[in-house]
Protein backbone atom coordinates (compact mmCIF):
# COMPACT_ATOMS: atom_id res chain seq x y z
CA UNK A 1 0.00 0.00 0.00
CA UNK A 2 1.21 3.21 -1.02
CA UNK A 3 2.59 6.17 0.87
CA UNK A 4 -0.45 8.71 1.09
CA UNK A 5 1.15 12.48 1.94
CA UNK A 6 -1.55 14.33 0.28
CA UNK A 7 -4.55 11.82 2.22
CA UNK A 8 -6.26 11.02 -0.58
CA UNK A 9 -7.00 7.48 -0.07
CA UNK A 10 -10.61 7.22 1.67
CA UNK A 11 -11.98 9.94 -0.41
CA UNK A 12 -13.21 8.84 -4.00
CA UNK A 13 -9.58 8.31 -4.70
CA UNK A 14 -9.79 4.50 -4.94
CA UNK A 15 -7.41 3.83 -8.37
CA UNK A 16 -4.00 2.09 -6.48
CA UNK A 17 -2.00 3.16 -9.59
CA UNK A 18 -2.82 7.08 -9.49
CA UNK A 19 -2.60 6.95 -5.48
CA UNK A 20 0.81 5.91 -6.08
CA UNK A 21 1.81 7.95 -8.52
CA UNK A 22 0.67 10.86 -6.12
CA UNK A 23 2.99 9.74 -3.75
CA UNK A 24 5.86 9.36 -5.91
CA UNK A 25 5.57 12.88 -7.09
CA UNK A 26 6.60 15.19 -4.66
CA UNK A 27 4.34 18.59 -4.87
CA UNK A 28 6.76 20.61 -3.21
CA UNK A 29 9.20 20.45 -5.79
CA UNK A 30 6.69 22.14 -8.50
CA UNK A 31 5.52 24.89 -5.85
CA UNK A 32 7.60 28.36 -5.95
CA UNK A 33 9.90 28.45 -2.80
CA UNK A 34 7.61 31.10 -1.16
CA UNK A 35 4.81 28.68 -0.87
CA UNK A 36 6.68 25.39 -0.25
CA UNK A 37 5.16 24.98 3.18
CA UNK A 38 1.62 24.54 1.74
CA UNK A 39 2.71 22.10 -1.05
CA UNK A 40 0.90 19.22 0.93
CA UNK A 41 -2.21 21.78 1.29
CA UNK A 42 -5.65 20.62 -0.11
CA UNK A 43 -5.68 23.69 -2.32
CA UNK A 44 -4.04 25.13 -5.55
CA UNK A 45 -1.34 27.88 -5.18
CA UNK A 46 0.03 30.23 -7.67
CA UNK A 47 3.01 29.85 -9.91
CA UNK A 48 3.35 32.69 -11.87
CA UNK A 49 2.66 34.16 -15.14
CA UNK A 50 -1.01 34.77 -13.64
CA UNK A 51 -1.41 30.66 -13.34
CA UNK A 52 -1.75 28.08 -10.54
CA UNK A 53 -1.06 24.73 -9.91
CA UNK A 54 -3.61 22.25 -8.76
CA UNK A 55 -5.14 21.23 -6.00
CA UNK A 56 -3.87 17.78 -5.49
CA UNK A 57 -7.01 16.17 -4.93
CA UNK A 58 -8.80 17.54 -8.72
CA UNK A 59 -5.35 16.27 -9.79
CA UNK A 60 -5.56 12.95 -8.55
CA UNK A 61 -9.56 13.43 -9.37
CA UNK A 62 -9.28 14.16 -12.71
CA UNK A 63 -6.23 11.43 -13.44
CA UNK A 64 -8.46 8.59 -12.27
CA UNK A 65 -11.26 9.67 -14.62
CA UNK A 66 -8.68 10.17 -16.93
CA UNK A 67 -8.07 5.93 -16.72
CA UNK A 68 -4.57 5.99 -18.12
CA UNK A 69 -3.10 2.63 -19.09
CA UNK A 70 0.98 1.95 -19.28
CA UNK A 71 2.20 2.88 -22.84
CA UNK A 72 -0.57 5.08 -23.85
CA UNK A 73 0.17 8.63 -25.75
CA UNK A 74 -1.62 11.71 -23.47
CA UNK A 75 -1.89 15.01 -24.80
CA UNK A 76 -1.44 17.85 -21.63
CA UNK A 77 -2.82 21.06 -22.57
CA UNK A 78 -1.56 23.11 -20.11
CA UNK A 79 1.98 22.30 -18.58
CA UNK A 80 1.88 24.92 -16.39
CA UNK A 81 4.32 23.70 -13.36
CA UNK A 82 4.60 20.69 -14.59
CA UNK A 83 3.15 18.55 -11.99
CA UNK A 84 0.35 16.67 -13.74
CA UNK A 85 2.43 16.14 -16.28
CA UNK A 86 4.85 13.75 -13.64
CA UNK A 87 2.02 12.21 -12.51
CA UNK A 88 1.21 10.96 -15.84
CA UNK A 89 4.51 9.79 -16.75
CA UNK A 90 4.46 8.09 -13.27
CA UNK A 91 1.32 6.09 -14.71
CA UNK A 92 3.26 5.24 -17.90
CA UNK A 93 1.96 7.49 -20.63
CA UNK A 94 3.80 8.78 -23.44
CA UNK A 95 3.36 12.19 -22.49
CA UNK A 96 3.22 15.21 -25.10
CA UNK A 97 2.32 18.08 -22.78
CA UNK A 98 1.87 22.46 -24.47
CA UNK A 99 2.21 25.24 -22.47
CA UNK A 100 1.37 28.31 -23.65
CA UNK A 101 3.73 30.82 -21.22
CA UNK A 102 7.68 30.54 -22.34
CA UNK A 103 8.43 31.23 -18.75
CA UNK A 104 6.55 28.36 -16.85
CA UNK A 105 7.85 25.90 -20.03
CA UNK A 106 11.01 26.57 -19.26
CA UNK A 107 10.98 26.06 -15.50
CA UNK A 108 8.39 23.25 -15.87
CA UNK A 109 11.15 21.43 -18.02
CA UNK A 110 13.61 22.30 -16.00
CA UNK A 111 12.30 21.03 -12.55
CA UNK A 112 11.12 18.04 -14.77
CA UNK A 113 14.44 17.15 -16.22
CA UNK A 114 16.14 17.66 -12.51
CA UNK A 115 13.57 15.31 -11.40
CA UNK A 116 14.07 12.30 -13.73
CA UNK A 117 11.21 12.57 -16.52
CA UNK A 118 13.11 12.50 -19.27
CA UNK A 119 11.62 10.92 -22.08
CA UNK A 120 8.84 13.62 -21.94
CA UNK A 121 7.44 15.96 -25.29
CA UNK A 122 7.34 19.46 -24.21
CA UNK A 123 5.89 22.36 -26.73
CA UNK A 124 5.53 26.28 -26.15
CA UNK A 125 2.08 27.00 -28.16
CA UNK A 126 -1.42 27.41 -27.50
CA UNK A 127 -3.31 24.23 -26.64
CA UNK A 128 -5.84 25.64 -29.55
CA UNK A 129 -3.66 24.78 -32.15
CA UNK A 130 -3.68 20.73 -30.56
CA UNK A 131 -0.11 18.86 -31.95
CA UNK A 132 -1.19 17.68 -35.16
CA UNK A 133 2.06 15.93 -35.95
CA UNK A 134 1.71 13.77 -32.87
CA UNK A 135 -2.05 12.76 -33.33
CA UNK A 136 -3.71 10.70 -32.48
CA UNK A 137 -4.19 10.61 -28.64
CA UNK A 138 -5.19 8.06 -26.39
CA UNK A 139 -6.02 10.26 -23.97
CA UNK A 140 -6.60 14.36 -23.76
CA UNK A 141 -6.62 16.52 -20.82
CA UNK A 142 -6.78 20.12 -20.21
CA UNK A 143 -5.44 21.95 -17.01
CA UNK A 144 -7.07 24.98 -18.26
CA UNK A 145 -10.78 26.29 -19.11
CA UNK A 146 -11.96 26.90 -22.35
CA UNK A 147 -15.57 28.48 -23.24
CA UNK A 148 -16.08 25.41 -24.86
CA UNK A 149 -13.63 21.96 -25.79
CA UNK A 150 -11.96 23.11 -29.20
CA UNK A 151 -12.82 20.98 -32.34
CA UNK A 152 -9.30 20.29 -33.07
CA UNK A 153 -8.66 18.65 -29.89
CA UNK A 154 -11.77 16.21 -30.16
CA UNK A 155 -10.35 15.58 -33.65
CA UNK A 156 -6.95 14.63 -32.40
CA UNK A 157 -8.69 11.99 -30.13
CA UNK A 158 -7.97 8.50 -31.24
CA UNK A 159 -10.82 5.95 -31.38
CA UNK A 160 -11.54 4.54 -27.72
CA UNK A 161 -9.91 7.49 -26.52
CA UNK A 162 -11.29 9.72 -23.59
CA UNK A 163 -10.67 13.58 -23.45
CA UNK A 164 -11.34 15.71 -20.19
CA UNK A 165 -11.40 19.11 -19.63
CA UNK A 166 -13.09 21.75 -17.97
CA UNK A 167 -15.19 23.70 -19.78
CA UNK A 168 -16.68 27.22 -19.08
CA UNK A 169 -16.17 30.95 -18.17
CA UNK A 170 -17.07 32.15 -15.48
CA UNK A 171 -18.66 28.28 -13.55
CA UNK A 172 -17.36 25.18 -14.64
CA UNK A 173 -17.53 21.54 -15.07
CA UNK A 174 -15.76 18.70 -15.82
CA UNK A 175 -16.41 17.42 -19.26
CA UNK A 176 -15.48 13.83 -20.27
CA UNK A 177 -15.96 12.49 -23.67
CA UNK A 178 -15.33 9.56 -25.00
CA UNK A 179 -15.10 8.35 -29.17
CA UNK A 180 -16.37 5.55 -30.28
CA UNK A 181 -15.77 5.32 -33.72
CA UNK A 182 -17.15 8.75 -35.05
CA UNK A 183 -19.64 9.46 -32.46
CA UNK A 184 -18.11 11.64 -29.31
CA UNK A 185 -19.61 10.84 -26.38
CA UNK A 186 -20.27 13.64 -23.63
CA UNK A 187 -21.04 13.83 -20.27
CA UNK A 188 -20.55 16.20 -17.35
CA UNK A 189 -19.21 16.23 -13.68
CA UNK A 190 -17.76 17.56 -10.83
CA UNK A 191 -17.83 21.03 -11.07
CA UNK A 192 -14.47 22.77 -10.91
CA UNK A 193 -12.75 26.52 -11.20
CA UNK A 194 -10.11 26.62 -13.30
CA UNK A 195 -7.67 29.36 -14.69
CA UNK A 196 -8.96 30.18 -18.54
CA UNK A 197 -7.36 28.49 -21.39
CA UNK A 198 -5.49 31.45 -23.51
Amino acid sequence: MPEDPLDLRGRDITDERVLAAMAAVPRVDFVPEAYRRDATADHPLPIGEGQTISQPYIVAWMTQQLDVASGQKVLEIGTGSGYQTAILAELGAEVYSMELSPVLARRARETLTRLGYADLHLRTGSGYDGWPDAAPFDRIVLTAAPPEIPTVLTEELADEGRLLAPVGIEWQVIVIIDRKGDALVRRTSLPVRFVPMR
